[in-house]
């Protein structure tokens, strides 16, 4: 299997494929988007704001080759954190920006209301499934995990969320949508669940 991590200059990678690697795969780091020809899983992790996630995508020449690779091959992707959110339509941090539209939503600032509950989001959180197949196959109704973000997906379609996470109010911690599958979460630092979940992810397609 040829499992691909896009370096796109937005951090978070070593973590990732050491996640990958302990499950027995072989991840390469990408740096250009021929690499990604013939990959079986498709991996876009990142650290960051929306904007700039973009901007390195589109200076990369990343965007048409993923859109070829993963909405009409059918490539497994995962996206984690940032991977997550710029799939949206639009973000607003620090303005507003053009995502890559796989999923139609916004990006929005975490607005729980409430003074305790701190912004950004950071530390281990519940996060309850929708969904009992894909990546969350047989791991019951809910696991924990580890997040660190200040903004989260809102879908249009609430039928592509597989999970949620309740801080302050309720939010999307992940979606599923055909080959596309995505977490706000850090499956790489969320221990055995997390591992889990990218095992599941590897057995996709």
């Amino acid at each position: 299997m040829k499992l691909v991590i896009i370096d796109y200059g937005m951090g978070n990678l070593t973590s990732v494929a050491n996640a990958f690697a302990s499950l027995g795969a072989r991840p390469e780091i990408i740096v250009h988007p021929g690499e990604m020809e013939g990959a079986d899983r498709i991996v876009l992790p990142g650290v960051g704001a929306f904007g700039d996630g973009m901007a390195s995508l589109r200076s990369g020449g990343w965007i048409d080759p993923l859109h070829r690779a993963v909405l009409e091959e059918g490539t497994p992707f995962l996206g984690i954190c940032l991977g997550m959110q710029i799939l949206a339509s639009e973000g607003t941090e620090n303005g507003h920006h053009e995502g890559l539209g796989w999923i139609p939503g916004s990006v929005e600032r975490i607005a729980t209301g409430d003074p305790d509950v701190r912004v950004p989001h950071i530390g281990w959180n519940d996060v309850r499934f929708l969904k009992d197949t894909g990546m969350y196959r047989g791991l019951g109704d809910s696991r924990t995990f580890y997040f660190v973000n200040s903004y989260v997906l809102q879908p249009e379609d609430p039928s592509v969320i597989s999970g949620t996470f309740t801080y302050g109010r309720e939010y999307v911690a992940s979606i599923e949508a055909g080959p596309v599958a995505a977490t706000q979460f850090h499956p790489e630092k969320s221990q055995k669940a997390g591992l889990a979940v990218l095992k599941n992810y590897l057995g996709s397609g």
